[in-house]
């Protein structure tokens, strides 16, 4: 098969379409061929040589996939030669083929066609997990979700719109805010011309937000702390602005708030299965109903994806970036 690989890191000119052996289904796993992948923040960092795939992964790019069924590997039950699937990776997705754990598959949800269904997996598994799953956000509640206009963004803002939570976002453009505002955001902020704290505060009345989903890291740390309300759950997904802060315990304290930080690559296959039947229990009938779907910048060539790396690190995408075959 053909796959992009990474012979050295570096630019997005770094990406190569090469000819690899094919993967082999092992035990508990299905063959998928690929027929979309999609770009996320991690595969950037992955081909820069920041960020290797876990012990026993493809060594390729590509953290989610759409595809079909092509082979089952040993003691596979429930899934079919020819079902259309789309999947949450380790790594892999940029390729002809791929091997997934039937713990990581999903099907393709309805109304939603196969290409397109490559942008679903990374998003709804991180958002269900953090947002839900950990921060336990309910529909009472307010949440604050930086980088409102990035794929993991737009599905944060549907999804807690659909549970009934108010949305505040931040985001790099008043183009970004609309769109996100056309998602169901209540509450829209400029980081360029803004401070988020200010803005929140006075929406909130002082308040403060429940539950806060923060890509940035370092950076918005102390302002993310006394943004919280009393009992608010802060939850970090991304180090865009730095991995090094310093946290006031005393105002954590006092707001009796919680910081969790999660990645979801590396995380066990039990783990990554828990989530993925949460998505398929929770999320996948809001999409089929129409509530939730998925949102597409573009779709690149999977053979031209350094084009597609080139369009995630300029920032100047609305939800997600996919790579077709």
């Amino acid at each position: 098969m053909h796959a992009i690989t990474i012979p050295e890191p570096g630019g997005p000119e770094a990406l190569v379409w090469a000819e690899v052996p094919d993967p082999v289904p092992g035990e508990g796993e299905v063959l998928v061929e690929v027929a979309a992948s999609a770009v996320n923040r991690a595969d950037l960092l992955q081909r820069q040589g920041f960020y290797d795939p876990p012990p026993g992964s493809s060594p390729y790019p590509g953290l989610e996939c759409s595809g079909r069924i092509v082979a089952l590997g040993p003691s596979v039950s429930g899934w079919s030669v020819g079902d259309e699937v789309c999947a949450l990776l380790a790594g892999g997705g940029y390729a002809e083929k791929v091997a997934v754990p039937v713990g990581q598959l999903l099907p393709v949800p309805d109304g939603v066609d196969l290409v397109t269904a490559a942008a679903l997996p990374e998003v709804t598994c991180t958002v269900w997990s953090n947002v839900f799953m950990i921060a336990h956000l309910h529909p009472s509640e307010t949440l604050l979700v930086h980088g409102g206009s990035s794929g993991i963004g737009t599905m944060a803002i549907q999804l807690a719109k659909a549970i009934g939570a108010k949305v505040a976002v931040t985001a790099g453009s008043k183009e970004k805010l609309a769109q996100c505002a056309e998602l169901g955001a209540d509450v829209l902020i400029d980081y360029r011309e803004q401070d988020f704290l200010e803005e929140v505060r006075a929406a909130t009345g002082g308040a403060g937000v429940d539950v806060i989903l923060d890509i940035i890291g370092a950076k918005y740390l102390e302002r993310n702390v006394k943004v919280l309300a009393v009992n608010g759950r802060l939850a970090i997904i991304g180090l865009q602005g730095g991995v090094k802060g310093e946290v006031n315990l005393g105002a954590l304290l006092a707001k009796r708030g919680a910081i969790t930080a999660t990645s979801l690559r590396g995380r066990p296959l039990g783990e990554k299965a828990a989530i993925v039947s949460a998505v398929r229990e929770h999320v996948w009938p809001l999409i089929g109903a129409g509530r939730v779907r998925p949102v597409v910048d573009r779709q690149v060539p999977l053979r031209e994806a350094a084009e597609g790396h080139r369009v995630v690190e300029g920032s100047g995408h609305v939800g997600k970036v996919l790579l077709v075959r």
